[in-house]
């Protein structure tokens, strides 16, 4: 049986791995590719997947909402898919103070072939791992996911108790 101390510096030489594998992750190269960052391909996906169900376009409430990113942050990201000839905006005819966001012909180009390369990619990745490894991979990712989610939870309930004091 390990001692307390063996214990606590067994956990801080894995809390260190953990570290270090995620800092791997930060700088991979799948993060961005052909020069396009992540936050623009997610947007594009974003939209894609609405179109794709039947909508015409997205209000930049509703991206940012589904993203869980302030509006500002989508705005500047819908500012740089339009001067690259990516989406486009217009008014909403039912709603003049509501702006609507869709993907152009470009666009919807750009969102698929992005997406056949990321599926190629992840293909990849299950065939290195193996079926079990890969199921298992995304079962832990999910529970590092649920942690993190939780602890934001509960440290936002912590400062507002804090600003209620």
């Amino acid at each position: 049986m390990m001692s307390d101390r063996g214990t606590e510096s067994r956990r801080d030489e894995v809390s260190q791995k953990l570290m270090r594998s995620f800092r791997q992750f930060q700088r991979a190269e799948w993060q961005q590719q052909d020069g396009q960052k992540r936050s623009d391909m997610t947007v594009l996906f974003c939209i894609q997947k609405t179109q794709l169900e039947g909508e015409q376009a997205m209000r930049v409430s509703d991206i940012s909402q589904l993203l869980q990113v302030t509006s500002p942050t989508i705005t500047q990201i819908i500012n740089r898919l339009e001067e690259r000839g990516w989406v486009e905006r217009y008014m909403d005819p039912e709603d003049r103070r509501v702006v609507r966001v869709k993907l152009t012909l470009e666009g919807e180009q750009i969102a698929a072939q992005a997406k056949k390369r990321f599926m190629e990619s992840f293909n990849g990745l299950l065939d290195h791992l193996g079926l079990e490894d890969s199921e298992r991979l995304a079962e832990l990712l999910m529970k590092v996911f649920d942690y993190y989610q939780q602890e934001s939870a509960e440290r936002k309930n912590c400062m507002d108790k804090q600003d209620k004091q």
